[in-house]
């Protein structure tokens, strides 16, 4: 047991450290899914040679975010994320005891990287150990994302309301009460709970069929978990809208963003306009003009 606690300890220090350092790269995805684009189009051509309109890539955008803001002014909304990771790390296990679910393998996973041929069981268990732990995980951490949304998405409107984080969890409350700290949990979930799923079930046959070794099967999961994280990232960027829309955030409302009663009818919006894919690419980005611009 000590063991798995010191792993969890040192796995929090990495997972701080590597969002301390990519911070200011997910601060500008977070704008860019937001639809947020203060730097104009230039003409350019894809890969294949045909004529396009390129956006800035990721690293011109933190740019921008640093000439308006200063090299901290990059870091906006990093407080509440580290507090989210924290969360995470220590309350999830105790939100899974508290709800009643005790399952062999929340504490003992089986080994599903083995020479062996694999066991459909193991799977099946695997995919429901990480399915409870991610849930668990995801509610723990929410608020504190929804209040990182915010505070990165208050650099389109300037509101001062939300330079601080103590500001910020003031100001959801005032705007939303308590469940303003969980706009936009339903298609987050959504979208990594599929995502898990779907990985477990092709990970399964992929072992069984294709991938006969224990050296090679260490690299199944993440491979797999990256195409299929792809499939459903839509239902991220319909996340990150739903946690500002309604918001007294102009980020969250008319024209930065259209009124959105819920996640269904901002997820239709999104991918009747094509922006439904807003922030998938940081390097290559492509201008797709929403319909209403084309009419």
């Amino acid at each position: 047991m000590e063991e798995i606690e010191k792993e969890k300890v040192t796995a929090l220090h990495s997972q701080l450290l590597v969002t301390t350092i990519f911070h200011p790269m997910e601060y500008a995805k977070i704008l860019i899914q937001l639809g947020y684009e203060p730097l104009p189009p230039r003409r350019s051509t894809t890969l294949f040679g045909r004529p396009a309109m390129i956006l800035p890539n990721v690293f011109q955008y933190i740019k921008f975010i640093k000439a308006s803001d200063g090299y901290f002014g990059c870091y906006r909304g990093l407080s509440a994320r580290i507090l989210g990771l924290i969360a995470s790390s220590q309350l999830s296990s105790k939100v899974i005891k508290v709800c009643g679910i005790d399952l062999p393998e929340i504490s003992d996973p089986p080994n599903i990287i083995t020479d062996d041929e694999p066991k459909l069981e193991d799977y099946v268990k695997m995919g429901r150990r990480d399915m409870i732990m991610h849930t668990a995980s995801v509610i723990v951490s929410y608020p504190f994302h929804v209040v990182s949304v915010r505070m990165m998405a208050s650099f389109i409107g300037k509101e001062e309301d939300y330079n601080t984080l103590l500001g910020t969890i003031v100001s959801i409350y005032k705007d939303d009460g308590i469940l303003g700290f969980f706009h936009g949990l339903i298609p987050k979930l959504l979208g990594d709970l599929t995502c898990i799923a779907v990985t477990g079930v092709l990970a399964y046959y992929v072992n069984k069929y294709f991938v006969k070794t224990k050296d090679l099967r260490y690299y199944t999961v993440p491979i797999l978990t990256f195409i299929t994280s792809t499939l459903t990232y839509p239902l991220v960027v319909v996340s990150t809208c739903m946690a500002v829309a309604g918001s007294s955030l102009k980020a969250g409302n008319p024209p930065a963003m259209p009124k959105y009663t819920s996640w269904q009818v901002c997820w239709r919006d999104l991918l009747r306009n094509k922006q439904h894919k807003r922030g998938s690419s940081l390097i290559f980005r492509y201008y797709i003009a929403p319909i209403a611009a084309m009419q």
